[in-house]
């Protein structure tokens, strides 16, 4: 069976690299001989990353082949149908899987965060190219509800990102024994974000005051050198000493560094997911519909929505102070309300190859 996989791969953002990883160890898991091939912005990378074929994602006839002599193609996961981001999401992925359909081949969308849908084009192009499709399914409830909205009448169901279904690390990374921390670490996910910084000197001051209080800071920039920039501009504003862990480290290693952190204060989704499958109790700070949604099904805080001015460093500090004391308490919320999506997430891949195989 061969597979063609889209979705954001390629551009070395760790989330959603994750999920390709994830999806990829799903499909194997289930069929060891399944072949993929992914639609990717470096196939070279991805090529050598995860031993898969791949292809360049702006390639329309390198597309179309792959397409052609495939069994089926996945869209997803992660947010690709939305339009907060830039314009060219909408139009390509519906594009993508418009051409799957008109080359006869089955067509799954997996797991996928949906929206915001703003423009009307684009809530014509989802509706459209949704009804289409062979399998919908998406990531939590709120991307449910939106499709439903939008007019899509396919049957729908929720089902867990794909990293939930990840094997948690066991050691910590060399880096991180390298730095020898003695007290309590507050781990910290942050990234840019277009509709103003005041957010981040707020971080930066409950960070100061986090590190006064007795606890020790490390920032994990999520999406390459981006959030690496971002993360050394918020410890520009701070006073007290803090670090940035390498930006090119690893999804495992990622993970690692999560678990071993005592607390993780994030904006970027799957350091909060990475978060939950490490078992490490986090605050999440929002910028997007998929950081509440997810919070709520890890039975997790948001404190606080970034563009909003209803907070302040000192307000943050003082809630890391109480998670900290409440650490045992929210992490067995986390377990509880957590594992019943591990248990599941792979069952998503199961679903995709019965679907695909019909196409055989």
């Amino acid at each position: 069976m061969n597979i063609v996989l889209s979705g954001y791969y390629g551009f070395h953002n760790v989330g959603d690299e994750a999920i390709l990883y994830a999806i990829i160890q799903a499909l194997r898991a289930h069929d060891p001989h399944v072949q993929v091939t992914v639609l990717s912005n470096d196939p070279e990378f991805t090529k050598q990353t995860y031993g898969v074929h791949a292809v360049n994602r702006w390639r329309i006839g390198d597309i179309v082949q792959a397409l052609r002599q495939s069994d089926g193609l996945i869209s997803g996961g992660g947010s690709l149908l939305q339009d907060q981001t830039g314009w060219r999401s909408i139009p390509y992925y519906t594009g993508i899987m418009q051409i799957a359909k008109w080359l006869g081949k089955p067509v799954m969308v997996y797991a996928q965060g949906m929206g915001p849908v703003n423009k009307k084009q684009n809530q014509w192009l989802v509706k459209w190219t949704l009804n289409q499709v062979d399998r919908l399914t998406v990531r939590d409830e709120p991307s449910a509800q939106l499709l439903k909205t939008l007019g899509v009448t396919k049957p729908i169901t929720v089902v867990p990102d794909p990293v939930m279904g990840l094997e948690p690390p066991t050691t910590p990374t060399v880096w991180w024994q390298q730095q020898s921390f003695t007290r309590p670490v507050v781990a910290v996910s942050v990234r840019d974000w277009t509709r103003g910084r005041d957010f981040e000197r707020k971080i930066a001051v409950a960070l100061d005051r986090s590190i006064e209080a007795g606890f020790d800071v490390v920032f994990i920039p999520m999406h390459g050198h981006h959030d690496d920039q971002t993360s050394r501009r918020v410890l520009a504003m701070m006073k007290e000493r803090a670090v940035v862990a390498p930006y090119d480290a690893s999804i495992e290693e990622k993970m690692a560094m999560i678990a071993s952190a005592d607390l993780l204060v994030g904006m970027r989704l799957h350091a909060l997911i990475f978060a939950a499958v490490v078992h490490t109790p986090f605050i999440a700070l929002s910028y997007d519909p998929k950081i509440d949604a997810f919070a709520e099904q890890a039975n997790q805080p948001v404190f606080a929505h970034v563009e909003r001015d209803d907070w302040d460093g000192e307000a943050l500090f003082s809630y890391i102070q109480q998670c900290m004391n409440e650490r045992e308490e929210r992490k067995e919320a986390m377990i509880q309300a957590v594992a019943p999506l591990q248990q599941t997430a792979q069952q998503t891949a199961k679903e995709a190859l019965a679907l695909l195989k019909r196409n055989i």
